[in-house]
């Protein structure tokens, strides 16, 4: 492990450690990587003065910290510039590798050097949602008893992969995605720096602006571009690198997305939220998202499935029947054919009309369940196929509607204590505006409300269509 003025046994995985180089050979983006709070760009809302990182990286707050952000944001910088700027002892662990055993190892060290008078021990612990429940709860003395400060970077909703005893017991930081402003001002450090390119070459302004395009707010994403565009312009024996050259040097930026994270859900929401709004162009951009990185497309399926009823219904009833044959078109012929089915579907339901009344209604009568509303069932309706049946009285007075012209009797259905209930309360859109039209004529004869009504709908004076 990298202590601070001293060496030890690496820990972990020693690979992923925090660098700062000066080897003209290591990366762009470790070459560059700055090395006090006053060099970091960007987090301007987390390194003012009397903030929690300069307070630590000043030595005199032992607190815990969770740094939550994006990839390329800053946070193993962060943990680079506690490493050199404080008096402490830093290891650090990767969760990709390290197990119960390094954390153990780790606290009963960080114990024996404060016993003996040493310096405080500051664990920096990449990646700590990959660590699994038991991992982060060995962690848990030793951060309450500050036995170790705790620095921990994490890409993942730490709300939703970490446990609470050690979110409470730290402070979350949460760092935000670098602006175009921020990218910008690293390049021109990198492409000046004597650290970076030292004026080997230049930038064209269209190369400038494309890199800003695909650096989605990741400053490592931008400047492993830039090292790579360079080394093809000066191969080339140019000093300028070209549009061209940017691109022939990098691929397309990856789409940023991870199927077991935060952006999972963040992602699926902004896809219904898309349909339900009926933007068929967002809700086709955050299909496309998905299915590039690698989405299970049974999962972008079912939820069609579940929206074609929770947000359009009865409204336009086929959304349904596509969601569910783009469904089985998923599981009949896979990827990567099935994205036209799955678009096929997108497109449909974002067109259709909306209603939420379906959902409504069965949540509705749910609660009145919960809440107790759920009295004896009306005795024409009981069950009237055994012995002894007709001499309680079950399904005596029961009318059969197919005995009727217009199959609608006038009968009471529901428990009296939900007489009157309306749950479903179709929306005046789409196929709903004719069923509200139809529902009301039904409900008109089944309570016998309508004058003159009598056992079926015929004796109403009008048809049900």
């Amino acid at each position: 492990m990298t202590l601070f003025g001293e060496q030890e046994e690496p820990v972990g995985d020693p690979g992923t450690a925090p660098q700062v180089s000066d080897d003209p050979n290591a990366p762009l983006a470790v070459r560059m990587r700055p090395r006090t709070l006053d060099e970091v760009v960007g987090q301007r809302h987390l390194l003012g003065p009397g903030s929690p990182l300069r307070r630590l990286v000043e030595g005199d707050a032992p607190m815990s910290l969770i740094l939550f952000g994006p990839p390329g944001t800053g946070k193993t910088t962060l943990a680079t510039i506690v490493s050199t700027a404080t008096n402490r002892r830093f290891v650090q662990l990767s969760a990709l590798s390290a197990g119960v055993k390094d954390v153990r190892a780790v606290i009963d060290t960080a114990r024996r050097t404060l016993e003996h008078g040493g310096r405080p021990t500051v664990l920096f612990i990449d990646e700590i949602h990959r660590f699994s429940k038991t991992q982060q709860d060995s962690l848990l003395a030793a951060v309450e008893a500050r036995t170790v400060t705790l620095v921990a970077a994490t890409t993942e909703n730490p709300y939703f992969s970490m446990v609470s005893p050690l979110l409470s017991r730290s402070l979350l930081l949460t760092l935000q995605p670098l602006t175009d402003a921020d990218i910008s001002e690293l390049v021109d450090r990198a492409l000046a720096g004597d650290r970076g390119l030292a004026g080997t070459v230049t930038l064209a302004p269209d190369a400038h602006a494309h890199l800003l395009r695909m650096a989605d707010g990741d400053a490592r994403r931008v400047l492993t571009a830039l090292e790579a565009a360079a080394g093809s312009a000066r191969a080339d024996g140019n000093t300028e690198i070209s549009l061209a050259v940017l691109e022939q040097a990098v691929d397309t930026a990856a789409v940023r997305y991870d199927r077991d994270g935060d952006q999972h859900y963040d992602v699926i929401s902004a896809f219904i939220k898309s349909i339900r709004g009926s933007d068929v162009d967002a809700a086709l951009h955050y299909l496309a998202r998905m299915i590039v990185a690698g989405e299970d497309p049974r999962f972008i399926a079912r939820r069609l499935v579940v929206h074609a009823s929770e947000d359009i219904g009865m409204a336009d009833p086929t959304a349904l029947l596509s969601a569910t044959a783009a469904a089985d078109a998923v599981a009949l012929i896979g990827m990567p054919e099935a994205r036209i089915n799955l678009a096929q579907a997108t497109i449909h339901l974002a067109l259709a009309p909306k209603s939420n009344a379906v959902v409504s209604a069965i949540d509705s009568a749910m609660a009145d369940v919960r809440a107790g509303l759920a009295g004896p069932v009306p005795p024409a309706l009981r069950d009237g196929h055994y012995a002894g049946a007709k001499k309680l009285g079950h399904a005596q007075r029961y009318v059969y509607p197919h005995s009727l012209p217009e199959g609608v009797a006038t009968q009471q259905y529901p428990p009296d204590e939900l007489l009157g209930k309306d749950y479903y309360q179709p929306a005046n859109r789409g196929a709903e505006r004719a069923i509200a039209e139809r529902l009301g004529k039904l409900r008109a004869v089944i309570r016998g409300r309508q004058s003159g009504a009598g056992k079926q709908v015929g004796s109403c004076g009008h048809h049900i269509r």
